[in-house]
């Protein structure tokens, strides 16, 4: 098996109002897989998910990224470390004005530095390579088209694509399908899938449909009360285990 690409060792987050959304945590993701968390609101997902993105600072444990402690980094070294994983959330957030082509060449922004881009103008040196990512997601013939006018699908279709403009070594997808109909959400599964077995991309995905997870993730993570719960393949998974996560219990995470 490849060196993990991504370790998290005994992660720990404790908000400042008290609340625990982490207790000693731990998971690894390899290059080239699709790792699945599945878990209900609350459990902790999208924190662990964060803390690992360098988003939010865990109050303990540690978070390693292609063998550089990112957990422990800070300003500017954060920000160039931050560069080997893209994020993909449950909303594209794209600029709706301008084109296709010039979203996705705004992930490349961290790779340039000068007044011209502190004011906002975008690298032209970059549209071959946005084109090259529109390609592997099928949508180099809606690269001059306006962002608003595509359908939910196609445009959390670009964001993988402006994410893939950083040239990641990990993409992290926070809930991608969630406002996607049954059809765009097996698509873009598909596309995290194909990005992860034929890139070499390591792909950790937060979903709420099980169903999903079974049929696209190497190894499915149960999430509950901040903790794991199992780890283990979709085949071996039990329907016992997966509605346990959804259970309400009587444990608080409130300290």
């Amino acid at each position: 098996m490849s060196a993990p690409l991504i370790a998290v060792s005994g992660l720990a987050m404790r908000y400042p109002t008290g609340r625990v959304a982490l207790t000693d945590t731990s998971l690894a993701l390899a290059p080239g897989e699709l790792v699945v968390i599945l878990g209900a609101n609350g459990c902790g997902k999208s924190t662990m998910l964060r803390c690992i993105a360098g988003m939010l600072k865990p109050t303990g444990g540690s978070v390693q990224v292609a063998g550089r402690r990112i957990s422990s980094l800070a300003g500017r070294e954060l920000a160039e470390a931050r560069m080997a994983l893209g994020m993909v959330f449950q909303n594209a957030h794209l600029v709706r004005r301008r084109s296709v082509v010039a979203n996705v060449i705004s992930g490349t922004l961290g790779r340039h530095r000068g007044l011209a881009i502190t004011l906002g103008r975008l690298p032209e040196s970059e549209r071959p390579f946005a084109m090259t990512c529109l390609n592997q997601v099928g949508l180099t013939a809606f690269a001059e088209q306006r962002a608003g006018t595509l359908s939910g699908g196609q445009a959390q279709r670009v964001s993988v694509a402006r994410a893939l403009a950083q040239r990641p070594l990990a993409l992290l997808a926070d809930e991608p399908v969630a406002s996607l109909d049954p059809d765009a959400a097996q698509e873009l599964m598909g596309l995290l899938r194909r990005l992860a077995h034929d890139d070499g991309l390591g792909v950790l995905c937060v979903l709420h449909q099980p169903e999903l997870a079974r049929r696209f993730a190497d190894r499915i993570l149960g999430m509950k009360d901040g903790r794991i719960q199992f780890d283990t393949k979709p085949a071996e998974v039990k329907e016992t285990e997966v509605a346990g996560l959804y259970v309400k219990t009587t444990e608080t995470l409130a300290a």
